[in-house]
């Protein structure tokens, strides 16, 4: 072996060492954020869609969906700041078991917000722009849904290693996000070509998108179920997560019912009477379900909380999931003609609204006293109290 010598460098020793630019605020800025750009988004979105007419409820609908959108693009920024500058951070996200999942949530702000740029922004910023800022939020806001809900359980099989006890409610986010979009898809059909089988195809991929969150919410749900009966209460600062279960009860039921109202334009007659008739068959007995479950999460925070839990971010779980219900509620509403969905929907928005309303007051609050934004407590995920 030849070795070549190495002429001798001059190393100027006063010269400063270049050192790694760093953001203490946000080295611990998760996924798990983007869960109030969501929480926000949904109480403009299913506001608008209630039974009432409740005068400044439009404006006020409005002013909430602007809000989102301005915490959607801070949020963007303030991430992709992060996988800069905080890189070793953000890779150890995607290697914890318990904060991998909430990458889900990037997919449903997206698509969230697109949902409220067609439904509420349309008449603040106009057609011409809602429509393809929609069509640009739902095909970024699926892309990384469908990424999600394939890479994140890949993940949790070959690199993460979860102890029977670790079930979560929060491994839902990954495979719930393609049920919103299969929620905002038919919202974009009538801006499809009518000729052709542009309307069909995003229809019928809707319905694929609906299929895929059901199924591994179906593979999923069990699990969780098992691991509360085995194992006990989740630990404190997680019993908010049981809200997430909702998620895809109030999501499946909004978009079996919104593919419905749009079938008629989109595919054959005979498909078209099928689906509008799934919407009720479908929706009723799940919906059923996510009140039970609405009763039995509910039982368990006023549990946690007479034991002392405290706010977290896990607080914003008592939103997005609820505005399923209320859209779900909404669409069954319309599609019955019975008025007791009518009141269901309004008595679950109010309840959305207090904990958006809550939940934001004390993340400010939190933000302000920097303690949103300090490392996190290690979490027992298969005990009943938090770690030391």
């Amino acid at each position: 072996m030849v070795t070549a010598v190495q002429p001798r460098l001059q190393i100027d020793t006063t010269a400063p060492t270049p050192v790694a630019v760093r953001l203490p605020a946000l080295e611990h800025l998760g996924p798990n954020w983007y869960a109030a750009v969501m929480g926000t988004a949904v109480v403009g979105t299913a506001g608008v869609g209630l039974p009432l007419d409740v005068p400044g409820l439009t404006a006020a609908c409005t002013a909430v969906w602007a809000l989102s959108a301005v915490l959607l693009a801070a949020l963007l920024t303030a991430r992709t700041t992060h996988w800069i500058l905080h890189r070793d951070q953000a890779r150890a996200h995607l290697l914890d078991p318990s904060v991998a999942p909430f990458y889900g949530c990037l997919s449903m702000a997206l698509l969230a917000v697109g949902i409220g740029t067609l439904t509420v922004g349309r008449g603040v910023i106009g057609e011409h722009t809602a429509v393809p800022v929609a069509f640009a939020l739902f095909a970024a806001g699926t892309a990384v849904g469908l990424t999600a809900a394939v890479a994140v359980p890949c993940l949790m099989v070959v690199r993460h290693r979860v102890s029977p006890g670790g079930a979560s409610p929060v491994w839902l986010l990954p495979v719930v996000a393609p049920m919103v979009s299969a929620s905002f898809g038919p919202l974009l059909v009538p801006y499809l070509p009518a000729a052709g089988q542009w309307r069909e195809t995003m229809l019928l991929a809707s319905y694929a998108l609906f299929g895929i969150s059901l199924l591994a919410t179906l593979l999923i749900l069990p699990v969780v179920i098992a691991r509360l009966l085995h194992h006990g209460p989740l630990p404190l600062a997680l019993t908010p997560a049981l809200f997430l279960v909702l998620g895809p009860l109030g999501q499946s039921t909004t978009a079996v019912s919104k593919l419905a109202d749009i079938a008629p334009g989109a595919i054959q007659a005979p498909y078209a009477a099928g689906l509008a008739a799934l919407a009720v068959v479908y929706g009723v007995p799940v919906m059923g379900f996510a009140l039970l479950w609405l009763a039995l999460a509910g039982a368990m925070v006023l549990r946690a909380a007479r034991h002392g839990m405290r706010f977290s971010l896990s607080w914003w779980a008592f939103t997005f999931p609820v505005g399923t219900c209320v859209t779900g509620a909404g669409a069954l509403a319309h599609h019955t003609g019975l008025v007791v969905y009518e009141w269901l929907a309004v008595v679950l928005y109010v309840f959305l609204v207090a904990a958006w309303a809550v939940a934001g007051l004390l993340t400010l609050r939190g933000l302000l006293r920097g303690e949103l934004l300090a490392a996190p407590r290690d979490v027992r995920p298969d005990a009943g109290e938090p770690m030391p």
